[in-house]
């Protein structure tokens, strides 16, 4: 396949959950280590999503979020990152506001997904309060997984579905979470 094949079929990629992997912290910190390097500018990089909570099944998907002073820096990091192996959509982007997204693929599989968000942002804090509260609560987390299992059957091949039936969960979670 060429790069190109790869890109789109990465970027199709159904919604696949795996068991928890005991790799996902080291790969988690050799990236971020990798994204300072590449953008020192960012403020703060964090592992959020399931990858981030031991035990939780989930995509096989680094997900990150690092917090940014400004979007004009965000988008300078952008620009940058793109050269460093990450992909994103510019129209997208465009649609999100106030943050930005990209996505790293290896072999045609996502690997990483970082959000860049302004520092202090109300996204940074449900992302990281979120991951915190699975953490903390097994039963919460038993919950989580077992609803994240029921929408992969059902949206597997729609990813924007399966992330947007979630949400119900996570605000009710945030919001009993304080």
């Amino acid at each position: 396949m060429t790069e190109a094949e790869l890109e789109r079929q990465a970027i199709h990629e159904s919604v696949r959950l795996v068991p928890y992997s005991d790799r996902w912290p080291a790969d988690f910190r050799a990236e971020r280590n990798r994204l300072i390097a590449m953008a020192p500018e960012l403020l703060a990089v964090e592992h959020i999503g399931s990858t981030a909570v031991p035990g939780l099944a989930a995509k096989p998907i680094i997900d990150m979020i690092a917090a940014v002073p400004s979007m004009e820096v965000a988008d300078r990091v952008v620009e940058r990152l793109s050269g460093g192996g990450y992909i994103t959509s510019v129209e997208f982007n465009c649609s999100l506001g106030d943050r930005r997204w990209l996505m790293r693929h290896a072999g045609g599989h996502r690997t990483h997904h970082l959000h860049l968000v302004l520092v202090n942002s109300r996204h940074w804090t449900q992302c990281i309060s979120f991951r915190d509260a699975l953490r903390r609560d097994s039963r919460l987390a038993a919950c989580y997984a077992d609803l994240k299992q029921r929408l992969a059957l059902q949206f597997g091949a729609d990813r924007d579905a399966y992330g947007n039936a979630k949400a119900e969960f996570i605000a009710s979670a945030l919001s009993a979470d304080g």
